[in-house]
């Protein structure tokens, strides 16, 4: 199966996996989040495939939710998971832009490389929501003082600032370059120990799924339904400056 809005190839048992609306900017539509959990299902239950790129068209690996076309948390919870449960590496490769959301997806991968001209920020309480669903992900793989300052002040930070703090596994000037040895090494190693594996790097992820995702999915529902969301999001597609700005 195919989608416009997602691009396949394969290479030696890699599958690349790209998010394909640049038009706006890989933005989280209900479509787009559809349409990549469908693509990733095929991967996980292919034999062929040893591992998962998920990358990008176009200058932003991802702009966060769609906010003309919102998926329901839930979905986005389930995207997560997938990305985090799916029996096959997946490994991000960022050479452009990513925000808010998009940050959840490139925590949920189990190995991410970037190129050092990608920026990174969480914007969400610039629009009067929080990075509520994404926590689950970022939460047990970045340091908690960092986190706590881009999560608070939505600041823009870049490749090397996020490999440090544990957003990124690692960042170069070239990010295929960077990403070469990884998939080398992955397709010299077993499919079986590889899903074992990676079964022992995500069980506290998913314990925190498990534990905590209700909460997070009732916040993001509530937070998006307020009226400081409301005029943060109609100012952002204004292209103005929201009421609370001082």
């Amino acid at each position: 199966m195919t989608s416009p809005l997602i691009g396949r190839a394969r290479a030696r048992g890699v599958e690349t996996v790209s998010l394909d609306s640049p038009a706006t900017r890989n933005a989280l539509s209900a479509a787009l989040v559809d349409a990549l959990a469908g693509a990733l299902a095929e991967c996980g239950e292919d034999d062929d495939v040893r591992a998962v790129v998920l990358t990008h068209s176009g200058n932003t690996f991802c702009a966060g939710a769609d906010l003309r076309d919102p998926p329901h948390p839930d979905a986005l919870v389930g995207l997560l998971r997938q990305l985090v449960e799916l029996p096959k590496p997946v490994v991000a490769r960022v050479t452009g832009h990513v925000r808010a959301g998009g940050l959840g997806l490139l925590a949920a991968c189990d190995i991410a490389v970037a190129s050092t001209d990608a920026s990174f920020a969480f914007t969400e309480v610039r629009i009067g929501v929080a990075p509520a669903v994404i926590s689950l992900t970022l939460l047990p793989r970045g340091d908690p003082r960092a986190l706590a300052r881009y999560y608070l002040t939505g600041e823009r930070f870049d490749a090397p600032e996020a490999a440090r703090i544990g957003l990124l596994t690692a960042a170069g000037e070239d990010a295929d370059a960077v990403l070469g040895p990884v998939l080398d090494g992955l397709r010299k190693s077993a499919p079986q120990a590889l899903a074992e594996t990676k079964r022992l790097l995500t069980a506290r992820v998913l314990e925190g799924f498990d534990r905590d995702a209700g909460e997070l999915t009732a916040l993001s529902a509530r937070l998006f339904s307020s009226a400081q969301a409301r005029e943060g999001m109609t100012a952002f597609l204004e292209r103005r400056d929201p009421e609370w700005w001082v």
